[in-house]
């Protein structure tokens, strides 16, 4: 599957983000938020989607969905949408 950074956990964000997650790409999504990703990590969401705090929840502890404030650096081979 893909490797794929998402720009912003808002409501655009965070539910495209865990929504190619729960499909089994990689996703790391980023946010200048650094509040808001660590209650991500903590597993406190921040918007109301039905369904989505299930996807969250399963495809973070699945190891497929990562939330950070720090840009990543990769190849060619990752995609970036935001």
């Amino acid at each position: 599957m893909s490797q794929i950074t998402v720009i912003g956990t808002g409501y655009v964000g965070l539910v495209t983000g865990a929504c190619f997650s729960d499909l089994g790409n990689n996703v790391i999504c980023l946010d200048i938020d650094e509040k808001r990703i660590s209650d991500l990590n903590h597993g406190i969401m921040p918007i109301f989607e039905p369904g989505l705090e299930e996807i969250v929840e399963r495809s973070h502890k699945a190891g497929r969905l990562q939330f950070t404030v720090n840009y990543p650096q990769h190849g060619s081979s990752h995609h970036y949408c935001g």
